[in-house]
């Protein structure tokens, strides 16, 4: 299944709580490459923050994945990790949790942008 994926396009890949990540596969994200790895991790309390990183690197070195969807919660957790990632592809994008609202002033990605732009410039 990973290679029809593969032919059709790229793939979106999850870091998050139990709820996050059903709730995506529900929606028909869930893959299994040919290595057998997913293209997502459950993370709960007792994971540990270099489970975390090493998922999320892993992630990152994968040619078939061009979107990293990650709780905000476990992005602050692997900020350093996340900092560094200048690439465009893949895509990090925080998004919130059941239990955690979305906080844009710890967005990485949004403070990046924020800086590209001039506030003047977007009022017309």
């Amino acid at each position: 299944m990973a290679l029809h994926s593969a032919i059709k396009g790229k793939l979106i890949s999850v870091i998050g709580d139990e709820d996050t990540c059903v709730g995506f596969l529900l929606g028909g994200i869930g893959e299994i490459n040919k290595n057998r790895h997913p293209n997502f991790m459950v993370v709960d309390k007792n994971t540990a923050v270099s489970e975390i990183e090493d998922c999320f690197k892993r992630f990152l070195k994968r040619d078939d994945i061009d979107i990293i969807l990650i709780n905000q919660t476990y992005a602050e957790l692997i900020r350093h990790i996340i900092d560094a990632h200048t690439s465009p592809v893949p895509a990090v994008l925080e998004i919130p949790s059941k239990d955690h609202p979305y906080d844009a002033s710890k967005d990485s990605i949004l403070r990046r942008a924020r800086g590209m732009f001039n506030p003047e410039d977007l009022v017309r």
